[in-house]
């Protein structure tokens, strides 16, 4: 199981920062709240949660500006030193540039101030455990790769879910606790045989929050499931409430180039997906290098299949992802 988990991580590392912050990390408010009492995940008795933290999550999950996270989340960690999500966030920043030793030490740094929190916030506090936990195996995986690290990630993993599990124990309908696990159930369920995936899914629709991230994870889910009917379905409605954010562009876009290939090659599909790729790639100098430069590369790909032109998308994608910037290029390479 663990070898086909963090074999999963590797492969779709791009798309999962997971995002929701695993990936997996892991991951984008359709309302504002007052920093006082800003929590990005619960409507009804929201904990308090601080200012740049939230000013982070807001600006890397709904606007995609990975750029603005970074620095919020600067100053957060010198500011809000007790909240486990600020590390947890710099980890999956660490993550996607392919930095192992930061992400080895953010990720040490989530697990120690969550555990930290169990005391005062048990739920809080086991729900970032286990988001530290995951993000130590994803260090070991990369460092050590999927066989010889397995056995380390292995008693990682353990941790995680025996974390999961206290915090359900307390709260099972927990907005929070829902969206962070609920990525890794649906993961679980979307590549592991016998798997109930009816019942995470409907699950994570109902008790996740924020929404737009709970219809992204559907959407990524329908789209390993080859369901792209339903995978349009999710990310249309995650559309609907976060329009400005880069990333879900880029996940229509893989959708509608999947449907094209389905429909032997449909030409007016992979125009559809061209638009997406580059309202994705028009913000490209607010997301990581190696993001936009994987974006370029399928976008190049989509377009060489619409008027039957080689272009040399894997050198221009490797002048991209190697340049010294931190950030994506304003200027991408020429392709039409």
């Amino acid at each position: 199981m663990l070898k086909k988990i963090f074999s999963w991580c590797k492969k779709n590392r791009v798309l999962k920062q997971i995002s929701v912050f695993y990936s997996a990390t892991l991951v984008s408010l359709n309302f504002w709240i007052e920093p006082a009492i800003g929590d990005p995940f619960r409507q009804i008795n929201p904990i308090e949660i601080g200012e740049k933290t939230v000013a982070a999550f807001q600006a890397m999950f709904e606007k995609g500006n990975y750029k603005k996270a970074r620095d919020y989340l600067k100053i957060a960690e010198s500011e809000e030193i007790d909240e486990p999500l600020v590390y947890a966030m710099i980890s999956s920043l660490h993550y996607l540039d392919e930095n192992w030793e930061s992400l080895k030490l953010y990720a040490q740094k989530t697990t120690e101030v969550a555990e930290n929190l169990i005391a005062i916030d048990p739920v809080r506090g086991n729900i970032y455990a286990a988001t530290g936990y995951f993000l130590e195996g994803a260090y070991i995986i990369s460092i050590e790769g999927t066989l010889k690290g397995a056995p380390k990630a292995l008693e990682k993993l353990r941790k995680v879910f025996s974390h999961f599990e206290a915090a359900e124990r307390i709260s099972s309908s927990d907005p929070e606790l829902n969206l962070l696990k609920g990525y890794m159930d649906l993961m679980l369920a979307v590549n592991l045989p016998f798997s109930d995936i009816t019942k995470v899914i409907e699950t994570f629709e109902d008790k996740a929050y924020p929404h737009h991230l709970a219809y992204r994870g559907l959407a990524v889910a329908y789209r390993d499931l080859d369901d792209l009917k339903k995978a349009l379905k999710y990310v249309d409605k995650a559309l609907l409430e976060v329009p400005e954010n880069p990333e879900l562009y880029y996940l229509k876009a893989q959708i509608l180039v999947a449907k094209a290939k389905d429909k032997n090659n449909d030409l007016s599909i992979r125009k559809k997906a061209e638009k997406n790729f580059n309202k994705a790639l028009a913000k490209s100098d607010q997301m990581p290098r190696r993001l936009v430069a994987q974006i370029f590369f399928e976008q190049c790909k989509n377009i060489n299949n619409i008027d039957d032109i080689k272009r040399p998308c894997d050198r221009m994608r490797d002048r991209i992802r190697d340049g010294s910037n931190t950030w994506g290029p304003q200027e991408l390479p020429y392709l039409r």
